[in-house]
């Protein structure tokens, strides 16, 4: 019990020390930006770590054997960052100056802002890879990041409050306000960062409002 429990403890740690590094190059782009910048687009940096019984669950619901070999295989967002930016344009280039670096790669990308998702939910989410250095030597570890706005993050927060509080049953009238919502928050994201662009002297092309391209690596 003691050798599984060790064992257990270890394979947890990888995924927090995952989550450590993507959260340090964050951290080191925030404050880069705040010293040599005029303008810094991370507004905010969090993040989280499953519970092993959070993982054990998912795994049950997936009708997988839980081991570890499984659960690496498997479950890709036991680690997970969480960065909230002003603005739109601010979301995809955040992405793409951590998405570049040399020891990262993506494994997988949804974009929620170019196609939210029926209820109106907007985010952009990556799941990147990152070496993890050990005693045991490297360890390549799945860690989740999601990158949004202040208004879609908010939206997020509420629509998760609604949810567990219902016991996700929620009532269709209390669906639709939701889903009103989050059109109000996109476009009071729209409207900010039009002023946004016309306070920095930039003039978009009119009609033209989708995002820059972002380049992840083939998979």
């Amino acid at each position: 019990m003691r050798s599984l429990r060790d064992e257990t403890e270890r394979f947890m740690l990888r995924y927090k020390f995952g989550m450590d590094e993507v959260i340090t190059k964050l951290s080191i782009l925030r404050e880069e930006f705040g010293h040599t910048h005029a303008y810094n687009p991370i507004e905010h940096i969090s993040s989280r770590l499953k519970s092993l019984d959070s993982v054990i669950e998912k795994m049950d619901r997936k009708g997988l054997d839980p081991s570890f070999d499984a659960i690496r295989e498997t479950i890709t967002d036991i680690a997970g960052v969480r960065v909230t930016c002003s603005f739109v344009s601010d979301v995809y280039r955040v992405a793409e100056l951590l998405t570049t670096q040399g020891d990262i790669r993506v494994l997988k990308r949804k974009d929620y802002i170019a196609q939210p998702k029926a209820n109106g939910y907007q985010s952009l989410h990556l799941i990147v890879e990152v070496p993890v250095f050990l005693s045991t030597g490297t360890h390549h570890v799945p860690v989740e990041v999601q990158v949004r706005t202040i208004a879609m993050d908010f939206w997020a927060s509420l629509e998760h409050k609604i949810y567990y509080k219902y016991d996700r049953l929620v009532p269709s009238e209390l669906l639709e306000d939701l889903t009103d919502a989050a059109r109000t928050a996109s476009e009071l994201d729209a409207r900010m960062e039009r002023l946004h662009r016309e306070l920095h002297g930039e003039r978009p092309t009119p009609g033209t409002t989708s995002p820059p391209t972002i380049r992840p690596v083939a998979v």
